[in-house]
C-alpha cells in the first residue's frame, strides 16, 4: 500500500513553551512525532511536512500573534521531526525536484495546506492509497489537512495521540466531523505496528 504521512506544522513556535504561538502541551507530542517520522523513513513512506512561513507583516498577524516568520528559529522544525533527506517547496508555483527526498517541507502562509499551489501536483505524483495525518493544531491546520484529503477518496487516518488542540470542544467537533465524513481515528502504536 502506497502511504503518505502528513506532518502538520510541527514547528518550534508551536511546540515549545518559549514559542511565539505555543500550543499548551504540544511539547509532549515530540516522541510520538519523532516515532512517526522515523517509522516513515525506515519504511520508505514519504512525509509531507507543512510549515508556516510567514512574512514579518503577514496579514494573518491581524488575528494571531506573529509566529513562524520565514528564516527565524521559531519557524524551523525540531531536529526530532526532521529527516535526513528533505526538500523545501515554497508556496510559489514551480517545478521542484523531490527525487530521493524522505521529507518534503511544504511551506504555506495560511491554515489550509491546499493553498500551496504545488500540493496538488505532489498528490498526483505520489498517487497514494492512504494518508496519515498528525501535528498541530487539531481544530485549525490539522483539520484543513484531514478534511481536505477526504475528497481524494482514499483512506485518511488521523493519529489521535499525535495531535494537540487549543480548544478541546473545537477539537472534539473536528474529530466528529472527520469521522462522520469517512475518516478513521488511529494511534501511533497502530500506525507503527506494520
Amino acid at each position: 500500500m502506497n502511504t503518505v504521512f502528513f506532518d502538520i506544522d510541527t514547528q518550534i513556535d508551536f511546540l515549545y513553551p518559549a514559542g511565539a504561538l505555543y500550543v499548551p502541551g504540544a511539547e509532549r507530542l515530540l516522541p510520538a512525532l519523532a516515532r512517526l517520522n522515523r517509522y516513515a523513513a525506515a519504511h520508505a513512506i514519504s512525509v509531507i511536512s507543512t510549515t508556516d512561513a510567514h512574512t514579518e507583516d503577514d496579514p494573518e498577524f491581524r488575528g494571531w500573534p506573529p509566529h513562524c516568520v520565514a528564516g527565524t528559529h521559531g519557524q524551523q522544525k525540531p531536529a526530532q521531526t526532521s529527516l535526513d533527506k528533505r526538500v523545501v517547496i515554497p508556496a510559489a508555483p514551480g517545478e521542484y525536484d523531490i527525487a530521493g527526498a524522505q521529507q518534503i517541507i511544504l511551506e504555506k502562509q495560511h491554515f489550509d495546506l491546499f493553498t500551496n499551489p504545488n500540493l496538488h501536483r505532489l498528490l498526483e505524483r505520489f498517487n497514494a492509497d492512504r494518508y496519515v495525518v498528525y501535528g498541530v493544531v487539531t481544530e485549525y491546520c490539522v483539520r484543513c489537512a484531514a478534511l481536505g484529503l477526504l475528497p481524494l477518496a482514499k483512506p485518511v487516518e488521523l493519529v489521535t495521540d499525535a495531535i494537540q488542540s487549543l480548544n478541546p470542544a473545537d477539537a472534539r467537533h473536528t474529530l466528529n466531523e472527520f469521522t462522520s465524513r469517512g475518516g478513521r481515528l488511529t494511534t501511533v502504536a497502530e500506525v507503527c505496528s506494520g
